[in-house]
């Protein structure tokens, strides 16, 4: 077919609407695919851009998907399912470790500390790390940023996860929760809102946050390929604004507020469940107040997946970081 053969047919096909383009145009809006790693109130600053207009008001409309997995959130991106990613930055590095000639780069910061707690079966006041050996630990998916930020912070305390305790790593994602309450473990890694249930039912007591011990790290970050950011630069821009806004709202409100803002994502969760979840995150400061990957943040990341034996080699933050647009929407509020 000739060139302008092909032309006429893909307009043909546009027309139809079997092909879609990566942003198109809806009433004057720019339209956005998100696909987001899963549905948390970790993510608050992303349902309160959503919420209150934020991205609206940039000219964005953004579609939200809720794409279940780290992996299946990355082949969502790579295939062109969706045009920026919300998950872990390890998984940007582990793309760079395969080898692309078209990285996924981290563009804009939305949690900066592990979100998982410790959660006991009972209260313990006086808790001490040492405690843990020779327990059966319920943990996290080997190789995800759960798992790994867990066994950074317990070699930090002097265990060794693999020798000092009975570890197990054998239960899907969305099923620890109940093996925990069914019985399984004495111990276990939870994400929100689970801990605080948990706590209101008696059936578990958080006891320790792996994301005050673990520090400071690009937990969960907006990310593009490097084509579509090359391609849409003032589009990456609007949105790291409207980021940056809500993390600037969620910094300056109460938690009820933030509460209420964000209640419509999570219809099947109480709204006291909601307020402790949010307060929880908030005063550990895993909100990152701006969307700027800094240096030592990224240097962190890299020695909890060194630590874990899942990095190859350091990764130069400029290879997978694009700190243009947060800089950029930071000076502008």
């Amino acid at each position: 077919m000739s060139k302008r053969g092909w032309q006429a047919f893909l307009v043909l096909m546009l027309a139809l609407g079997l092909i879609l383009p990566a942003c198109s145009q809806n009433g004057g809006a720019t339209k956005i695919r998100l696909g987001e790693v899963t549905r948390s109130i970790f993510y608050a600053p992303q349902y309160v851009a959503l919420s209150e207009g934020f991205f609206k008001e940039e000219g964005l409309e953004v579609e939200l998907t809720t794409t279940f997995g780290g992996d299946k959130t990355m082949t969502t991106l790579l295939s062109g399912g969706i045009d920026i990613a919300l998950v872990g930055s390890e998984t940007s590095i582990y793309v760079h470790q395969q080898g692309s000639d078209d990285p996924v780069m981290n563009f804009a910061q939305l949690t900066q500390t592990d979100g998982t707690f410790l959660v006991a079966r009972k209260e313990m006041p006086d808790f001490k790390w040492e405690q843990l050996k020779g327990s059966t630990f319920l943990g996290q998916r080997k190789g995800g940023m759960p798992q790994m930020a867990g066994e950074f912070t317990l070699k930090k305390h002097g265990i060794d996860p693999h020798k000092d305790l009975n570890l197990l790593q054998n239960v899907e994602f969305a099923n620890i929760p109940t093996a925990f309450a069914s019985g399984t473990g004495d111990y276990v890694q939870l994400f929100e809102p689970q801990a605080s249930v948990f706590e209101k039912e008696g059936k578990g007591s958080v006891i320790a946050s792996f994301g005050v011990e673990s520090g400071r790290l690009p937990y969960t970050v907006f990310m593009a390929k490097k084509s579509y950011i090359d391609k849409n630069e003032e589009i990456i821009q609007k949105f790291t604004n409207a980021v940056q806004r809500a993390q600037k709202w969620v910094d300056s409100q109460p938690v009820e507020a933030i509460a209420e803002s964000i209640a419509p994502f999570f219809q099947d969760t109480e709204k006291d469940i909601i307020i402790r979840v949010v307060q929880r995150y908030k005063e550990q400061g895993s909100y990152a107040s701006d969307p700027i990957i800094d240096d030592e943040e990224w240097n962190n990341l890299l020695d909890v997946m060194e630590e874990a034996g899942e990095l190859k080699e350091r990764i130069e933050p400029a290879a997978l970081v694009n700190n243009k647009y947060a800089e950029q929407a930071k000076q502008k509020e």
